[in-house]
């Protein structure tokens, strides 16, 4: 199957017609209404700094906020409030430090400053947000991602005390929970989040949810 290009007209392929490995179209740009469109059809991308790669890989890593799993030495770290918690207190420090933290057997990220640049506008619309974990004033962890409709698809998270990005993420899965959201997009596997409870669905069950939990 041959991988689509896309241009300046605003929209994307079927996720069915995605190569084996996810890969299903490159191009574009990250206008805040591709981004947008590229959400609610399940997509996301990958910036490798000369073009968006959109990516819709089947199965797909997600998280049921009912299923989240809290080991007991995570429970008495809440139970202690170990880090101040908080919610869009500072967006730009949050994708700044993901954008920047060095991690273990990756050469940088994905985040280049033009990705930084479309997130940071889709905060100031009120559609991307960050949650925060603080020590002593200082920010430690953390992560940020879209909110849509009654999904929440998580982007990047960063740690730099140990258990700051899983405390910030399990606090915020709980505010989500209350808020009504029933499905947490974490893309592709990690044993980090499996750990929380994340599994996969098949891609096809995925982008239903999506149509049932996104307001048209």
């Amino acid at each position: 199957m041959a991988l689509h290009i896309l241009n300046e007209r605003l929209w994307f392929p079927s996720t069915e017609e995605a190569l084996e490995d996810g890969l299903l179209a490159i191009g574009g740009d990250l206008s805040v209404e591709r981004l947008i469109l590229a959400y609610r059809k399940g997509i996301f991308p990958w910036y490798d700094g000369k073009a968006p790669l959109w990516w819709s890989p089947n199965p797909r890593f997600v998280l049921l906020p009912d299923e989240l799993q809290v080991s007991k030495s995570m429970k008495t770290l809440l139970k202690r409030n170990a880090f101040e918690f908080t919610i869009n207190k500072d967006f730009t420090a949050v994708i700044n430090a993901c954008k920047d933290t060095e991690r273990k057997g990756q050469d940088g990220t994905w985040i280049k400053h033009e990705v930084a640049k479309a997130y940071t506008e889709l905060h100031k619309m009120g559609i991307a947000h960050s949650a925060e974990a603080w020590q002593d004033g200082i920010l430690v962890g953390g992560l940020y991602g879209i909110r849509m409709g009654k999904v929440f698809f998580g982007e990047s998270m960063f740690s730099h005390r140990s258990n700051a990005s899983k405390y910030a993420f399990i606090k915020y899965v709980e505010e989500l929970k209350k808020e009504g959201v029933l499905l947490i997009d974490c893309q592709v596997y990690t044993e980090h989040l499996e750990s929380l409870g994340a599994k996969m669905i098949l891609r096809q069950q995925f982008t239903h949810l999506l149509e049932q939990l996104i307001d048209k």
